[in-house]
């Protein structure tokens, strides 16, 4: 593992745009392991929480079962719909 001084060293004799691009990663670090002292933000929240917020759960209505019997529901709803040719 390095030592502080030698990091130090490394940083001062980087170039200036180098020493800001690793400003702006530690920076990033400082957010992603900061998270529990931070309140949640909407990019922080899962994909359900952001749907339900979004009025997109709920927002249809279709058979409970749908996700085991879809194929079946859809092959008689196709069949009505284009069983006169």
């Amino acid at each position: 593992m390095f030592s502080l001084k030698q990091i130090q060293k490394d940083i001062q004799e980087l170039p200036e745009d180098a020493q800001a691009l690793l400003a702006d990663f530690i920076e990033i670090l400082k957010k992603r392991y900061s998270k529990s002292t931070q309140p949640e933000s909407k990019s922080e929240k899962s994909p359900c929480q952001q749907f339900k917020e979004g009025g997109f759960i709920g927002c249809v209505a279709v058979e409970e079962n749908l996700s085991t019997n879809y194929k079946q529901v859809l092959s008689e709803q196709l069949s009505a719909k284009y069983d006169h040719r």
